[in-house]
């Protein structure tokens, strides 16, 4: 290694020589990918960048319990290693998004900046390939990585937020069960429902999204470590991927284990498509519950009007006292976004040729977003919509009390024919059901009353029926 006097410094690799910036942690292999990969300015994601310290911290352990690394220069590695994936070193890692499609420039970018780490405090040369690297390649580093990192996104950040945004509309179901809205099928007028019916549905969604999600996470959990270069092992003990899977499982709290069959996780992302999906799952249904409030809150004149979400920020540069439903509206777009990525994930796990899938960063930008994107939607949503929006009672009642669908209730008693001319007429007048049914029906005043009584119709069955 050369300093120069302009801020740079010469460093050699397999290649030849090329100029590093002094200050820079990593060497020629990094800088070979800054130089041949200016595409989006997107760098790997913060959560995957400490996957990779994580990873090439259970590695150097593992090499060191078998033998085949010095303690203390395994020792170094670790507290490199660790210092990586807590983010003390975030700005080394400049590598575009879009690169090399195996992550190899990635991979070499962490072992570059924990060798020069390393290197400094052991007091002596620790290798990037020879010693970070030792019993490993980019083609199962990245894919274990990929695994991590979503993991422990789901685990930290979206699991959490969705539980937070299910029991905040739990919460709200149980206050909203005595309250007595309009049901609508094709946006038009349908029986009665309670607020709590509909939104304790909300919450039932995102219930299910969480056990999709931990379904999925059952197979993320599987790591490629151990399978190197194709999946056989090669240069790797047979013990090497089961020890780094227990060394992550302590260190994480999550499950980790080896992959039953490497080829398969080398030449794959299947579990990566599959929790993907799930998360588009999860996204399918915020963008129903918002799309709902959006609907709820629409007016206040003019529009449904039946609840008001909280007012957040004046919602137009030339209307004054105008407010948007603004959170919804983000949300839905953060749908949208998980929704395109899934595709790109979808089109980057066909990727997978012979042995290896070659868009690997792709995967993982697209992967961690949308996990980081649900997450954040899901508290934005609970906490500055949901658990705020007020309910305009006078408003539901009154268009319950001109809703002539209610006559369904009267299909047993009368039957569909006639009940069909009572709302027609009632459409047609503009009347209320009521008046219409004392004048075609021989039901009394009290049955009438009972029979369409729009809270009783909520609990469903035969109405009148003991």
């Amino acid at each position: 290694m050369m300093m120069s006097e302009q801020g740079w410094r010469t460093e050699k690799d397999s290649m030849g020589e090329l100029q590093v910036p002094a200050n820079a942690l990593y060497g020629a292999q990094t800088q070979r990918a800054v130089d041949n990969f200016g595409i989006s300015g997107l760098a790997m994601p913060r959560r995957f960048i400490q996957a990779l310290g994580l990873v090439k911290a259970a590695c150097a352990e593992a090499n060191r319990n078998l033998g085949d690394l010095e303690p203390a220069t395994a020792e170094a590695i670790v507290t490199a290693a660790e210092a990586v994936a807590g983010g003390a070193h975030d700005a080394q890692f400049p590598v575009d998004v879009f690169q090399t499609g195996s992550g190899t420039s990635s991979n070499m970018n962490a072992n570059e900046v924990i060798a020069h780490l390393a290197t400094a405090s052991h007091g002596s040369t620790v290798h990037p390939n020879d010693h970070v690297n030792m019993s490993q390649s980019s083609n199962d580093v990245i894919p274990t990585a990929i695994h991590v990192s979503a993991s422990v996104a789901c685990a930290e950040e979206l699991l959490p937020a969705l539980e937070h945004l299910a029991q905040t509309l739990e919460a709200r179901a149980v206050e909203l069960e005595g309250i007595t809205t309009t049901g609508r099928t094709h946006l038009m007028d349908a029986m009665p429902v309670s607020l709590g019916q509909e939104v304790g549905g909300w919450a039932h969604q995102i219930r299910l999204g969480e056990a999709r999600i931990r379904d999925a996470l059952a197979r993320v959990h599987a790591l490629a470590q151990g399978g190197t270069a194709v999946g056989t092992g090669i240069n790797a003990r047979p013990a090497f991927g089961g020890q780094v899977a227990e060394a992550l499982a302590k260190r994480t709290g999550l499950p980790f284990r080896e992959s039953a069959n490497r080829f398969e996780s080398l030449s794959t992302q299947d579990a990566a498509v599959e929790l993907s999906g799930q998360l588009r799952v999860v996204a399918v249904s915020l963008m129903k519950i918002s799309n709902d409030l959006r609907w709820m809150n629409s007016g206040p004149l003019a529009g449904l009007g039946e609840i008001a979400l909280p007012a957040l920020q004046p919602g137009s540069s030339i209307m004054p006292g105008k407010v948007n439903p603004v959170i919804p509206e983000a949300v839905a777009q953060v749908a949208a976004q998980v929704i395109g990525n899934d595709t790109t994930i979808t089109v980057a796990g066909q990727s997978g040729n012979f042995q290896l899938n070659v868009m690997l960063p792709l995967v993982a930008h697209n992967l961690l977003q949308s996990i980081g994107l649900l997450a954040n939607g899901a508290r934005a949503l609970a906490d500055r919509a949901v658990a705020g929006f007020s309910v305009n009672q006078d408003r539901l009642e009154a268009a319950l009390g001109r809703n002539p669908i209610l006559v369904t209730a009267l299909n047993t008693v009368i039957g569909y024919e006639l009940g069909a001319k009572i709302a027609k007429r009632a459409y047609a007048e503009g009347r209320p059901l009521m008046e219409l049914a004392q004048e075609m029906t021989d039901l009394s005043d009290e049955d009438l009353a009972r029979l369409l009584d729009p809270r009783a119709l909520t609990a469903g069955g035969i109405p009148g029926a003991d």
